[in-house]
């Protein structure tokens, strides 16, 4: 029998990006595959409560295991033959790396090792692999160019990133598999995750208690909405990168010449001010924050700004949700969420 649906497999399904993903994903059509561990970094109800809404479709399923367990995603990929394959699953948070090394180590490293190697055994038409605005570590010139060196990284979490896009680039090289590899710039809205700015500094707000601004307020982020970056990724799908014969690369593309592989921001392009972010969330409660003024954080960076021009090349789109509108949305439903 033939198979009509298309099947994508999504690990990190039940996180706050995978969430909506996995809903884009499932009302265009798609069959879905999660895995989620469903870790506790933070608040497991949340995850728990994000993959039941998901489990009410009937052409989504999940495995509740960790990407890094040995044989798991090579039995997965053997039993399912994913067509697509979007990579989200990993040890998130540059602070909670300083302290929690390894767990960085075993799921980012080792995990996507894990799922390097069920892609040789069983290889997707297109794998998009979550990497991060961090990489571009300690880079000062902005807007972040995807063709530009990104050496210097900044925090261990943004290290392991940087590792994966070098270990899908010789997966790429070796065995043609098309790998797109995301960088995606503070992400942000609905369902968030509690060790986010937007929602500590939301729930400190409601509270009427201090928010902690490091860098004295200093800081500027290139916030994404989660479902402008949700469509980026949909679009991608359908861009696979393929190794250009004369080892050529187009001006502007970060397509490697020997590889069918490729990185690309996806970020909204417009850096947001601190402080204009806290006084959106000031004008979305309708109250005024307390901030404690602090110095800046081992492993931050004070600022990230995306060139999405080669997103928007690829794809014709670019994320463009407004933060006001973005933060009021995060706040609806922080209120709707807590009963507030």
């Amino acid at each position: 029998m033939t198979k009509l649906r298309k099947t994508v497999l999504v690990t990190g399904s039940s996180g706050f990006i995978g969430y909506f993903l996995c809903k884009k994903l499932l009302d265009d059509g798609f069959r879905v595959i999660g895995i989620d561990c469903l870790s506790d970094y933070y608040d497991v109800a949340l995850k728990e409560r994000r993959q039941a809404m998901l489990l009410q479709h009937e052409l989504f399923r999940v495995i509740n295991d960790k990407v890094e367990t040995p044989d798991l995603l090579i039995q997965v990929f053997a039993e399912e033959k994913p067509d697509f394959v979007i990579h989200l699953a990993a040890q998130a948070g540059v602070r909670y790396s300083i302290d929690n090394p390894r767990s960085y180590l075993e799921s980012n490293i080792v995990g996507t090792f894990e799922l390097l190697e069920a892609m040789r055994a069983h290889p997707p038409r297109h794998a998009l692999l979550a990497s991060t605005s961090s990489a571009y570590g300690a880079n000062a010139e902005m807007p972040y160019r995807e063709d530009v060196k990104a050496d210097h990284q900044m925090s261990f979490y943004a290290a392991t990133k940087k590792a994966n896009e070098s270990m899908a680039h010789s997966y790429a090289h070796l065995f043609g598999l098309p790998i797109t590899m995301f960088r995606f710039f503070t992400v942000y809205g609905p369902w968030g995750r509690p060790d986010m700015a937007l929602f500590k500094f939301t729930k400190a707000v409601l509270e009427g208690t201090p928010i902690d601004v490091y860098n004295n307020g200093q800081m500027k982020r290139d916030f994404t909405y989660v479902e402008d970056l949700v469509q980026a990724i949909r679009l991608l799908i359908d861009t696979p990168p393929e190794r250009p014969e004369d080892g050529i690369v187009p001006e502007g593309d970060s397509l490697s010449p020997v590889a069918p592989w490729r990185v690309v921001n996806i970020g909204n392009s417009s850096p947001v001010e601190l402080n204009d972010f806290i006084a959106a969330i000031e004008e979305a409660t309708g109250k005024s924050a307390s901030r404690n003024l602090m110095p800046m954080q081992p492993g931050d960076v004070p600022a990230t700004w995306a060139d999405v021009s080669l997103l928007q090349s690829l794809t014709g789109y670019v994320p463009q949700t407004d933060i006001r509108e973005g933060v009021g949305r995060f706040v609806d439903w922080y209120r709707q969420y807590f009963r507030l």
